[in-house]
Protein backbone atom coordinates (compact mmCIF):
# COMPACT_ATOMS: atom_id res chain seq x y z
CA UNK A 1 0.00 0.00 0.00
CA UNK A 2 2.58 2.51 1.04
CA UNK A 3 4.05 1.36 -2.34
CA UNK A 4 1.54 2.11 -4.47
CA UNK A 5 0.93 5.83 -2.52
CA UNK A 6 4.37 6.38 -3.00
CA UNK A 7 4.48 6.19 -6.46
CA UNK A 8 1.05 7.92 -7.18
CA UNK A 9 2.86 10.69 -5.15
CA UNK A 10 5.35 10.15 -7.88
CA UNK A 11 3.58 10.85 -10.68
CA UNK A 12 1.05 13.46 -9.23
CA UNK A 13 4.79 15.93 -8.64
CA UNK A 14 6.33 14.65 -12.21
CA UNK A 15 6.43 16.83 -15.23
CA UNK A 16 4.37 15.12 -18.24
CA UNK A 17 7.50 16.30 -20.79
CA UNK A 18 10.56 15.06 -18.74
CA UNK A 19 9.13 12.65 -16.51
CA UNK A 20 10.84 14.19 -13.59
CA UNK A 21 9.85 16.28 -10.64
CA UNK A 22 8.73 19.60 -11.47
CA UNK A 23 11.29 22.28 -11.22
CA UNK A 24 9.96 26.12 -11.05
CA UNK A 25 6.23 24.94 -11.23
CA UNK A 26 3.73 26.33 -13.86
CA UNK A 27 0.46 25.86 -14.56
CA UNK A 28 -1.69 26.49 -17.53
CA UNK A 29 -5.06 27.45 -17.94
CA UNK A 30 -6.25 24.25 -18.43
CA UNK A 31 -4.73 23.01 -15.14
CA UNK A 32 -2.04 20.84 -15.89
CA UNK A 33 0.97 21.66 -14.77
CA UNK A 34 4.79 21.51 -16.06
CA UNK A 35 8.37 22.42 -15.72
CA UNK A 36 8.61 26.14 -16.51
CA UNK A 37 11.67 25.36 -19.07
CA UNK A 38 10.04 22.19 -20.49
CA UNK A 39 6.32 24.03 -21.34
CA UNK A 40 8.56 26.73 -23.27
CA UNK A 41 10.93 24.72 -24.63
CA UNK A 42 7.87 23.18 -25.87
CA UNK A 43 5.89 26.10 -26.71
CA UNK A 44 8.94 27.69 -28.43
CA UNK A 45 8.91 24.60 -31.12
CA UNK A 46 5.45 25.83 -32.08
CA UNK A 47 6.43 29.40 -32.41
CA UNK A 48 5.77 29.20 -36.48
CA UNK A 49 2.68 28.09 -36.10
CA UNK A 50 1.60 30.94 -33.93
CA UNK A 51 -0.77 28.35 -31.48
CA UNK A 52 0.29 26.71 -28.46
CA UNK A 53 -1.24 23.58 -26.94
CA UNK A 54 -0.98 21.65 -23.61
CA UNK A 55 1.11 18.68 -24.28
CA UNK A 56 -1.27 16.41 -21.97
CA UNK A 57 -4.96 17.82 -23.36
CA UNK A 58 -4.15 19.50 -26.40
CA UNK A 59 -6.21 22.43 -25.45
CA UNK A 60 -4.43 25.53 -27.79
CA UNK A 61 -4.10 29.13 -26.52
CA UNK A 62 -3.62 32.40 -29.14
CA UNK A 63 -2.05 34.35 -27.80
CA UNK A 64 1.20 32.61 -26.38
CA UNK A 65 0.07 32.76 -22.47
CA UNK A 66 2.28 34.24 -19.88
CA UNK A 67 3.26 31.66 -17.30
CA UNK A 68 3.43 32.06 -13.65
CA UNK A 69 5.32 30.54 -10.99
CA UNK A 70 2.83 27.77 -8.90
CA UNK A 71 3.90 28.52 -5.69
CA UNK A 72 2.08 26.08 -4.01
CA UNK A 73 3.41 23.24 -6.24
CA UNK A 74 6.59 24.23 -5.99
CA UNK A 75 6.23 24.40 -1.75
CA UNK A 76 5.12 20.82 -2.01
CA UNK A 77 7.67 19.62 -4.51
CA UNK A 78 10.35 20.86 -2.18
CA UNK A 79 9.04 19.19 1.04
CA UNK A 80 8.52 15.93 -0.58
CA UNK A 81 12.40 16.27 -1.65
CA UNK A 82 13.13 16.14 2.27
CA UNK A 83 10.83 13.47 3.14
CA UNK A 84 13.13 11.07 0.53
CA UNK A 85 10.80 11.33 -2.74
CA UNK A 86 13.62 11.80 -5.87
CA UNK A 87 13.10 11.21 -9.34
CA UNK A 88 12.56 8.08 -11.16
CA UNK A 89 16.39 6.55 -12.03
CA UNK A 90 16.57 6.78 -15.98
CA UNK A 91 16.18 3.17 -16.42
CA UNK A 92 12.63 3.47 -14.66
CA UNK A 93 11.56 5.73 -16.80
CA UNK A 94 8.54 6.11 -18.66
CA UNK A 95 8.09 4.37 -21.93
CA UNK A 96 7.70 7.08 -24.92
CA UNK A 97 5.96 6.52 -27.91
CA UNK A 98 9.30 5.62 -29.71
CA UNK A 99 10.07 3.14 -26.72
CA UNK A 100 9.43 -0.59 -26.16
CA UNK A 101 7.53 -0.71 -22.95
CA UNK A 102 7.95 -3.61 -20.26
CA UNK A 103 4.37 -6.30 -21.32
CA UNK A 104 3.82 -6.57 -17.01
CA UNK A 105 3.97 -3.53 -16.01
CA UNK A 106 0.53 -2.56 -14.87
CA UNK A 107 -1.04 1.32 -15.34
CA UNK A 108 1.53 3.49 -16.76
CA UNK A 109 4.29 1.26 -18.24
CA UNK A 110 8.37 1.40 -17.57
CA UNK A 111 10.62 1.46 -20.79
CA UNK A 112 12.02 -2.36 -21.46
CA UNK A 113 15.57 -3.20 -20.13
CA UNK A 114 15.56 -6.82 -22.74
CA UNK A 115 13.21 -8.50 -24.51
CA UNK A 116 13.12 -12.81 -24.01
CA UNK A 117 12.99 -14.74 -27.08
CA UNK A 118 11.76 -17.71 -25.50
CA UNK A 119 8.71 -16.02 -23.71
CA UNK A 120 8.74 -13.51 -26.42
CA UNK A 121 7.76 -10.35 -24.01
CA UNK A 122 9.74 -7.49 -22.96
CA UNK A 123 10.77 -6.50 -19.04
CA UNK A 124 11.77 -3.60 -17.52
CA UNK A 125 14.52 -4.06 -14.87
CA UNK A 126 11.97 -5.31 -12.14
CA UNK A 127 10.12 -7.47 -14.27
CA UNK A 128 13.34 -9.05 -15.94
CA UNK A 129 14.61 -10.00 -12.19
CA UNK A 130 13.12 -13.60 -12.47
CA UNK A 131 15.23 -14.12 -15.83
CA UNK A 132 18.49 -12.84 -14.26
CA UNK A 133 17.91 -15.08 -10.55
CA UNK A 134 15.71 -17.88 -11.72
CA UNK A 135 17.81 -20.78 -13.08
CA UNK A 136 15.15 -22.44 -15.52
CA UNK A 137 14.89 -18.93 -16.96
CA UNK A 138 18.90 -18.07 -17.35
CA UNK A 139 18.56 -19.97 -20.04
CA UNK A 140 15.94 -18.01 -22.13
CA UNK A 141 17.82 -15.83 -24.84
CA UNK A 142 17.67 -11.90 -24.16
CA UNK A 143 18.32 -9.35 -26.21
CA UNK A 144 18.07 -5.68 -26.61
CA UNK A 145 14.30 -4.47 -26.77
CA UNK A 146 12.66 -5.22 -29.57
CA UNK A 147 8.92 -4.61 -30.93
CA UNK A 148 9.18 -7.24 -33.25
CA UNK A 149 8.52 -10.59 -31.48
CA UNK A 150 5.70 -11.28 -32.62
CA UNK A 151 7.36 -11.69 -35.88
CA UNK A 152 8.49 -15.04 -34.08
CA UNK A 153 5.48 -16.59 -34.13
CA UNK A 154 3.86 -18.66 -36.67
CA UNK A 155 0.84 -17.41 -38.04
CA UNK A 156 -0.94 -20.43 -38.96
CA UNK A 157 -0.02 -22.49 -35.57
CA UNK A 158 0.40 -20.01 -33.33
CA UNK A 159 4.20 -21.87 -32.47
CA UNK A 160 7.31 -20.04 -31.70
CA UNK A 161 9.20 -20.61 -35.53
CA UNK A 162 12.13 -22.48 -34.46
CA UNK A 163 12.91 -24.35 -37.86
CA UNK A 164 14.26 -22.92 -41.41
CA UNK A 165 13.01 -24.35 -44.63
CA UNK A 166 15.84 -23.87 -47.23
CA UNK A 167 13.86 -24.61 -50.04
CA UNK A 168 11.54 -21.80 -49.60
CA UNK A 169 13.96 -19.71 -47.45
CA UNK A 170 11.68 -19.25 -45.04
CA UNK A 171 11.47 -19.48 -40.89
CA UNK A 172 8.80 -21.95 -39.93
CA UNK A 173 7.33 -23.85 -36.72
CA UNK A 174 8.17 -27.58 -35.87
CA UNK A 175 4.28 -27.87 -37.17
CA UNK A 176 4.82 -26.56 -40.30
CA UNK A 177 8.21 -28.60 -40.72
CA UNK A 178 5.86 -31.58 -40.64
CA UNK A 179 2.83 -30.27 -42.69
CA UNK A 180 3.13 -28.53 -45.66
CA UNK A 181 6.86 -28.04 -45.35
CA UNK A 182 7.24 -32.32 -44.73
CA UNK A 183 9.22 -32.57 -47.68
CA UNK A 184 11.06 -29.60 -48.08
CA UNK A 185 14.99 -29.33 -46.51
CA UNK A 186 14.44 -28.37 -43.26
CA UNK A 187 16.63 -26.70 -39.74
CA UNK A 188 16.76 -25.58 -36.81
CA UNK A 189 17.05 -21.64 -37.24
CA UNK A 190 19.54 -22.07 -34.90
CA UNK A 191 21.86 -24.45 -37.34
CA UNK A 192 20.68 -22.13 -40.13
CA UNK A 193 21.82 -19.00 -38.70
CA UNK A 194 25.26 -20.65 -37.91
CA UNK A 195 25.19 -20.99 -41.46
CA UNK A 196 24.59 -17.54 -42.54
CA UNK A 197 26.87 -16.18 -39.53
CA UNK A 198 29.62 -17.84 -41.37
CA UNK A 199 28.91 -16.48 -44.70
CA UNK A 200 28.62 -13.22 -43.34
CA UNK A 201 31.73 -13.10 -41.42
CA UNK A 202 33.33 -14.10 -44.99
CA UNK A 203 31.87 -11.45 -46.34
CA UNK A 204 32.71 -8.91 -43.53
CA UNK A 205 36.03 -10.02 -44.28
CA UNK A 206 35.81 -9.47 -47.74
CA UNK A 207 34.01 -5.76 -47.25
CA UNK A 208 36.69 -5.11 -44.61
CA UNK A 209 39.50 -6.00 -47.14
CA UNK A 210 37.99 -3.57 -49.59
CA UNK A 211 37.86 -0.98 -46.96
CA UNK A 212 41.30 -1.52 -46.04
CA UNK A 213 42.44 -1.52 -49.84
CA UNK A 214 40.23 1.70 -50.80
CA UNK A 215 41.70 3.33 -47.94
CA UNK A 216 45.17 2.96 -49.64
CA UNK A 217 43.97 4.39 -52.59
CA UNK A 218 42.45 7.11 -50.54
CA UNK A 219 45.74 8.03 -49.28
CA UNK A 220 47.77 7.88 -52.20
CA UNK A 221 44.99 10.35 -54.12
CA UNK A 222 45.25 12.27 -51.21
CA UNK A 223 49.23 12.35 -51.44
CA UNK A 224 48.96 12.57 -55.21
CA UNK A 225 46.58 15.64 -54.55
CA UNK A 226 49.00 17.24 -52.35
CA UNK A 227 51.75 16.27 -54.92
CA UNK A 228 49.73 18.00 -57.57
CA UNK A 229 48.37 21.05 -55.59
CA UNK A 230 52.43 21.53 -54.62
CA UNK A 231 53.79 21.28 -58.37
CA UNK A 232 50.56 23.42 -59.64
CA UNK A 233 51.50 26.17 -57.23
CA UNK A 234 54.78 25.75 -57.91
CA UNK A 235 54.65 26.40 -61.54
CA UNK A 236 52.30 29.21 -61.40
CA UNK A 237 54.94 30.67 -58.92
CA UNK A 238 57.56 30.62 -61.53
CA UNK A 239 55.54 30.83 -64.54
CA UNK A 240 54.34 34.74 -62.98
CA UNK A 241 58.44 35.31 -62.11
CA UNK A 242 59.15 34.33 -65.45
CA UNK A 243 56.12 36.56 -67.14
CA UNK A 244 56.94 39.17 -64.70
CA UNK A 245 60.55 39.40 -65.13
CA UNK A 246 59.14 39.69 -69.14
CA UNK A 247 57.28 42.76 -68.16
CA UNK A 248 60.33 44.35 -66.90
CA UNK A 249 62.66 43.73 -70.18
CA UNK A 250 59.41 45.07 -71.83
CA UNK A 251 58.74 48.13 -69.22
CA UNK A 252 63.14 48.69 -69.96
CA UNK A 253 62.75 48.10 -73.62
CA UNK A 254 59.73 50.48 -73.47
CA UNK A 255 62.07 53.32 -71.23
CA UNK A 256 64.84 52.66 -73.43
CA UNK A 257 63.44 53.77 -76.47
CA UNK A 258 61.41 56.43 -75.06
CA UNK A 259 64.84 57.84 -73.77
CA UNK A 260 66.84 57.52 -77.14
CA UNK A 261 63.83 59.02 -78.84
CA UNK A 262 63.86 61.70 -76.45
CA UNK A 263 67.61 62.15 -76.34
CA UNK A 264 67.26 62.48 -80.65
CA UNK A 265 65.11 64.80 -80.19
CA UNK A 266 67.17 67.41 -78.32
CA UNK A 267 70.20 66.85 -80.43
CA UNK A 268 67.84 67.30 -83.93
CA UNK A 269 65.96 70.31 -82.02
CA UNK A 270 69.43 71.60 -80.57
CA UNK A 271 70.93 71.79 -84.05
CA UNK A 272 67.33 72.94 -85.65
CA UNK A 273 67.67 75.81 -83.28
CA UNK A 274 70.87 76.57 -83.84
CA UNK A 275 70.87 77.06 -87.58
CA UNK A 276 67.36 78.97 -87.03
CA UNK A 277 69.42 81.79 -84.99
CA UNK A 278 72.53 81.49 -87.49
CA UNK A 279 69.47 82.35 -90.01
CA UNK A 280 68.31 84.91 -87.96
CA UNK A 281 71.01 86.94 -87.78
CA UNK A 282 72.06 86.90 -91.07
CA UNK A 283 68.08 87.99 -92.41
CA UNK A 284 69.18 91.10 -89.25
CA UNK A 285 72.57 91.54 -91.66
CA UNK A 286 70.99 91.85 -94.90
CA UNK A 287 67.86 93.99 -93.51
CA UNK A 288 70.63 96.34 -92.40
CA UNK A 289 72.86 96.17 -95.52
CA UNK A 290 69.48 96.68 -97.58
CA UNK A 291 68.22 99.72 -95.16
CA UNK A 292 72.04 100.94 -96.46
CA UNK A 293 71.55 100.34 -99.68
CA UNK A 294 68.34 102.19 -100.20
CA UNK A 295 70.17 105.23 -97.95
CA UNK A 296 72.64 105.07 -100.61
CA UNK A 297 70.03 104.68 -103.77
CA UNK A 298 67.87 107.17 -102.51
CA UNK A 299 70.90 109.87 -102.63
CA UNK A 300 69.94 112.50 -104.80
CA UNK A 301 73.90 114.28 -104.98
CA UNK A 302 75.42 112.29 -107.65
CA UNK A 303 78.76 113.21 -106.58
CA UNK A 304 77.77 111.78 -103.35
CA UNK A 305 76.36 108.80 -104.27
CA UNK A 306 79.45 107.68 -106.37
CA UNK A 307 81.89 108.44 -103.53
CA UNK A 308 80.36 106.76 -101.49
CA UNK A 309 79.38 103.40 -103.92
CA UNK A 310 82.37 102.15 -103.79
CA UNK A 311 82.51 101.79 -99.86
CA UNK A 312 79.68 99.63 -99.96
CA UNK A 313 81.18 96.24 -98.68
CA UNK A 314 80.44 92.81 -100.82
CA UNK A 315 77.39 90.66 -99.77
CA UNK A 316 78.79 87.79 -98.12
CA UNK A 317 77.46 84.14 -99.12
CA UNK A 318 74.52 82.49 -97.53
CA UNK A 319 75.27 80.62 -94.85
CA UNK A 320 72.57 77.85 -95.41
CA UNK A 321 71.54 75.45 -98.30
CA UNK A 322 69.48 75.68 -100.19
CA UNK A 323 69.01 71.72 -99.44
CA UNK A 324 67.70 72.27 -96.90
CA UNK A 325 64.70 74.01 -98.03
CA UNK A 326 64.24 70.82 -100.71
CA UNK A 327 65.28 67.87 -98.42
CA UNK A 328 62.26 65.42 -97.19
CA UNK A 329 62.11 66.20 -93.65
CA UNK A 330 62.89 62.95 -91.81
CA UNK A 331 61.16 63.02 -88.28
CA UNK A 332 60.41 59.64 -86.19
CA UNK A 333 57.11 58.73 -87.95
CA UNK A 334 59.11 55.44 -89.13
CA UNK A 335 59.34 54.31 -85.33
CA UNK A 336 55.91 53.06 -85.07
CA UNK A 337 56.09 50.72 -87.48
CA UNK A 338 58.91 49.48 -86.02
CA UNK A 339 57.92 49.20 -82.95
CA UNK A 340 54.61 47.30 -84.18
CA UNK A 341 56.69 44.98 -86.07
CA UNK A 342 57.93 44.09 -82.91
CA UNK A 343 54.80 43.51 -81.44
CA UNK A 344 53.52 41.39 -83.81
CA UNK A 345 56.74 38.81 -83.57
CA UNK A 346 56.04 38.87 -79.58
CA UNK A 347 52.56 38.30 -80.63
CA UNK A 348 53.39 35.43 -82.62
CA UNK A 349 56.03 34.05 -80.25
CA UNK A 350 53.19 33.96 -77.27
CA UNK A 351 50.95 32.41 -79.71
CA UNK A 352 53.43 29.49 -80.53
CA UNK A 353 54.59 29.17 -77.05
CA UNK A 354 50.95 29.68 -75.66
CA UNK A 355 50.18 26.37 -77.46
CA UNK A 356 52.93 24.71 -76.58
CA UNK A 357 52.84 25.64 -73.17
CA UNK A 358 49.06 24.23 -72.96
CA UNK A 359 49.76 21.30 -74.18
CA UNK A 360 52.94 20.33 -71.75
CA UNK A 361 49.59 21.31 -69.01
CA UNK A 362 46.89 18.96 -70.93
CA UNK A 363 49.21 16.38 -70.56
CA UNK A 364 49.31 16.10 -67.13
CA UNK A 365 47.27 13.46 -66.17
CA UNK A 366 48.27 11.31 -63.00
CA UNK A 367 45.74 8.79 -63.20
CA UNK A 368 45.43 6.10 -65.52
CA UNK A 369 42.76 5.94 -68.35
CA UNK A 370 39.79 4.92 -67.25
CA UNK A 371 36.74 3.02 -69.32
CA UNK A 372 34.52 4.22 -71.49
CA UNK A 373 31.16 4.32 -70.39
CA UNK A 374 29.26 1.99 -71.57
CA UNK A 375 25.79 2.67 -70.98
CA UNK A 376 23.81 5.97 -71.37
CA UNK A 377 23.65 5.86 -67.54
CA UNK A 378 27.39 5.45 -67.43
CA UNK A 379 27.56 8.76 -69.85
CA UNK A 380 25.54 10.75 -67.99
CA UNK A 381 27.64 10.81 -64.76
CA UNK A 382 29.79 13.38 -67.47
CA UNK A 383 27.02 15.61 -68.17
CA UNK A 384 27.67 18.94 -68.84
CA UNK A 385 25.47 21.70 -69.01
CA UNK A 386 26.15 24.17 -71.90
CA UNK A 387 24.50 27.47 -72.63
CA UNK A 388 25.35 29.32 -76.29
CA UNK A 389 27.48 32.44 -76.04
CA UNK A 390 25.81 35.68 -77.78
CA UNK A 391 28.93 37.31 -79.00
CA UNK A 392 30.34 34.41 -80.97
CA UNK A 393 26.34 33.84 -82.60
CA UNK A 394 25.50 34.79 -86.32
CA UNK A 395 23.38 36.99 -87.06
CA UNK A 396 20.96 35.38 -88.48
CA UNK A 397 20.89 32.94 -86.12
CA UNK A 398 17.98 33.30 -82.96
CA UNK A 399 19.09 32.27 -79.41
CA UNK A 400 16.31 31.40 -77.39
CA UNK A 401 15.67 29.01 -74.34
CA UNK A 402 18.25 30.55 -71.88
CA UNK A 403 20.54 30.87 -74.78
CA UNK A 404 20.48 26.62 -74.95
CA UNK A 405 18.90 26.70 -78.54
CA UNK A 406 19.74 28.07 -81.78
CA UNK A 407 17.34 28.82 -84.77
CA UNK A 408 18.04 29.82 -88.05
CA UNK A 409 16.04 32.77 -89.36
CA UNK A 410 15.99 34.86 -92.23
CA UNK A 411 15.88 38.23 -90.61
CA UNK A 412 18.70 40.02 -89.65
CA UNK A 413 19.66 39.93 -85.68
CA UNK A 414 20.56 43.08 -84.32
CA UNK A 415 23.58 41.59 -82.10
CA UNK A 416 26.08 44.17 -81.18
CA UNK A 417 29.48 43.98 -83.14
CA UNK A 418 32.07 42.07 -81.59
CA UNK A 419 35.50 40.61 -82.34
CA UNK A 420 34.65 36.77 -81.27
CA UNK A 421 31.84 36.95 -83.90
CA UNK A 422 31.01 34.58 -86.92
CA UNK A 423 30.64 36.93 -89.53
CA UNK A 424 29.98 34.84 -92.78
CA UNK A 425 29.42 31.11 -90.72
CA UNK A 426 25.39 30.11 -89.60
CA UNK A 427 27.78 29.03 -86.57
CA UNK A 428 27.83 29.72 -82.52
CA UNK A 429 30.58 28.74 -79.75
CA UNK A 430 29.69 27.82 -76.16
CA UNK A 431 30.11 29.71 -73.40
CA UNK A 432 31.79 27.08 -71.25
CA UNK A 433 35.14 25.86 -71.94
CA UNK A 434 35.45 21.84 -71.93
CA UNK A 435 38.49 19.82 -70.28
CA UNK A 436 38.58 16.25 -68.27
CA UNK A 437 35.83 14.06 -68.87
CA UNK A 438 32.57 15.46 -70.36
CA UNK A 439 29.02 14.61 -72.10
CA UNK A 440 26.54 16.69 -73.52
CA UNK A 441 23.17 16.14 -75.84
CA UNK A 442 21.93 18.10 -78.71
CA UNK A 443 18.27 17.96 -79.86
CA UNK A 444 18.51 18.43 -83.72
CA UNK A 445 15.64 19.72 -85.80
CA UNK A 446 16.13 19.69 -89.87
CA UNK A 447 14.28 21.88 -92.02
CA UNK A 448 14.83 22.95 -95.79
CA UNK A 449 15.97 19.44 -96.91
CA UNK A 450 19.25 20.49 -94.49
CA UNK A 451 20.38 20.10 -90.77
CA UNK A 452 23.25 20.77 -87.98
CA UNK A 453 26.81 20.76 -87.63
CA UNK A 454 27.59 19.24 -83.89
CA UNK A 455 31.05 20.65 -83.21
CA UNK A 456 33.96 21.16 -81.13
CA UNK A 457 36.60 23.62 -81.49
CA UNK A 458 39.27 25.51 -79.90
CA UNK A 459 38.46 29.17 -78.64
CA UNK A 460 41.15 30.60 -81.28
CA UNK A 461 39.31 29.61 -84.74
CA UNK A 462 38.89 32.51 -87.32
CA UNK A 463 35.68 34.33 -87.08
CA UNK A 464 35.73 36.92 -89.47
CA UNK A 465 35.38 35.78 -93.31
CA UNK A 466 34.32 33.47 -95.54
CA UNK A 467 37.32 30.88 -95.39
CA UNK A 468 37.64 27.45 -94.27
CA UNK A 469 39.58 29.11 -91.37
CA UNK A 470 36.49 29.69 -90.07
CA UNK A 471 34.19 27.04 -90.76
CA UNK A 472 33.22 24.04 -88.27
CA UNK A 473 35.34 20.71 -89.31
CA UNK A 474 37.54 22.25 -92.47
CA UNK A 475 40.92 23.03 -90.44
CA UNK A 476 42.75 21.89 -87.69
CA UNK A 477 41.54 23.53 -85.10
CA UNK A 478 37.91 22.08 -84.97
CA UNK A 479 35.89 18.43 -85.88
CA UNK A 480 32.24 18.86 -86.60
CA UNK A 481 29.51 15.75 -87.21
CA UNK A 482 27.18 17.57 -90.09
CA UNK A 483 23.83 15.76 -89.70
CA UNK A 484 21.47 15.48 -92.91
CA UNK A 485 17.56 14.24 -92.57
CA UNK A 486 19.02 10.58 -93.56
CA UNK A 487 22.89 10.45 -92.68
CA UNK A 488 25.57 12.03 -91.09
CA UNK A 489 28.98 13.08 -92.22
CA UNK A 490 32.27 13.47 -90.26
CA UNK A 491 34.40 16.48 -90.85
CA UNK A 492 37.94 17.48 -89.77
CA UNK A 493 40.64 20.00 -91.20
CA UNK A 494 38.86 19.65 -94.90
CA UNK A 495 38.55 15.81 -95.07
CA UNK A 496 35.01 14.32 -94.61
CA UNK A 497 34.07 11.08 -93.70
CA UNK A 498 30.69 9.30 -93.92
CA UNK A 499 29.33 8.09 -90.86
CA UNK A 500 26.68 5.20 -90.81
CA UNK A 501 24.42 4.67 -87.73
CA UNK A 502 21.27 5.18 -87.71
CA UNK A 503 19.95 8.89 -87.76
CA UNK A 504 18.29 10.29 -84.47
CA UNK A 505 16.73 13.92 -83.94
CA UNK A 506 19.66 13.76 -80.66
CA UNK A 507 23.23 13.37 -81.03
CA UNK A 508 24.97 12.67 -77.76
CA UNK A 509 28.92 13.78 -77.82
CA UNK A 510 31.41 12.53 -75.59
CA UNK A 511 34.37 14.00 -74.42
CA UNK A 512 37.95 12.95 -72.69
CA UNK A 513 40.06 15.44 -73.09
CA UNK A 514 43.33 14.44 -71.39
CA UNK A 515 42.58 10.90 -72.92
CA UNK A 516 42.72 12.77 -76.73
CA UNK A 517 38.94 10.67 -76.92
CA UNK A 518 36.25 12.46 -78.71
CA UNK A 519 33.09 10.33 -79.63
CA UNK A 520 29.16 10.82 -81.19
CA UNK A 521 26.62 8.86 -80.62
CA UNK A 522 23.04 8.56 -81.91
CA UNK A 523 20.68 8.81 -78.86
CA UNK A 524 17.29 7.22 -79.05
CA UNK A 525 16.12 3.64 -76.61
CA UNK A 526 19.95 3.01 -76.88
CA UNK A 527 23.04 4.66 -77.83
CA UNK A 528 24.86 4.00 -81.20
CA UNK A 529 28.60 4.75 -81.36
CA UNK A 530 28.29 7.07 -84.88
CA UNK A 531 32.07 8.07 -84.89
CA UNK A 532 35.34 8.18 -82.47
CA UNK A 533 38.36 9.90 -82.73
CA UNK A 534 41.63 9.48 -81.14
CA UNK A 535 43.77 12.54 -80.94
CA UNK A 536 45.76 15.13 -78.67
CA UNK A 537 44.18 18.14 -77.57
CA UNK A 538 46.52 20.51 -77.02
CA UNK A 539 44.16 23.36 -75.42
CA UNK A 540 40.58 23.30 -73.61
CA UNK A 541 37.75 22.88 -76.28
CA UNK A 542 34.21 24.44 -77.00
CA UNK A 543 31.21 22.94 -78.11
CA UNK A 544 29.94 24.58 -81.20
CA UNK A 545 26.93 24.15 -83.84
CA UNK A 546 26.33 25.12 -87.16
CA UNK A 547 22.58 25.20 -87.99
CA UNK A 548 22.83 26.29 -92.20
CA UNK A 549 19.65 25.67 -93.21
CA UNK A 550 15.69 27.48 -92.69
CA UNK A 551 14.00 25.85 -90.47
CA UNK A 552 16.53 23.76 -89.14
CA UNK A 553 17.19 24.31 -85.07
CA UNK A 554 19.87 22.75 -82.35
CA UNK A 555 19.22 22.87 -78.47
CA UNK A 556 21.40 21.85 -75.87
CA UNK A 557 19.72 19.44 -73.50
CA UNK A 558 19.20 19.60 -69.57
CA UNK A 559 20.52 15.93 -68.92
CA UNK A 560 21.20 17.13 -64.99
Amino acid sequence: MAQREFQLEQETFSCPICLDLLKDPVTTGCGHSFCKSCINNHWDKGEERGSYSCPQCRETFTPRPVLMKSTMLAALVEELKKTGLQAAPADHCYAGPEDVACDVCTGRKLKALKSCLVCLASYCEKHLQPHLQSAPLKKHKLVEPSEKLQENICSRHDEVMKMFCRTDQQCICYLCSVDEHKDHDTVSAAAERTERQRELGLRRQTIQQRVQDTEKDVKLLQQEEEALNGSADKAVEDSEEIFTEMIRLLEKGSSDVKQQIRSQQETEVSRVRELQERLEQEITELKRKDQELKQLSDTEDHNQFLHNYPSLSPLSGSTHSSSIRIRPLRHFEDVTPAVSQVRGRLQDILSETETEILQIVSQVDVLLPQPEPETRADFLRYSQEITLDPNTVYRHLLLSEGNRKVTWTSEYQSYSDHPDRFTDYYQVLSRESLTGRCYWEVDVEMGGGGGVGVAVTYKNISRAGYSHECRFGYNDKSSSLYCDVNSYNFSYNSIETPVSGPVSSRVGVYLYHSAGVLSFYSVSDTMTLLHRVQTTFTQPLYAGVWVYYDGSTAEFCKLK
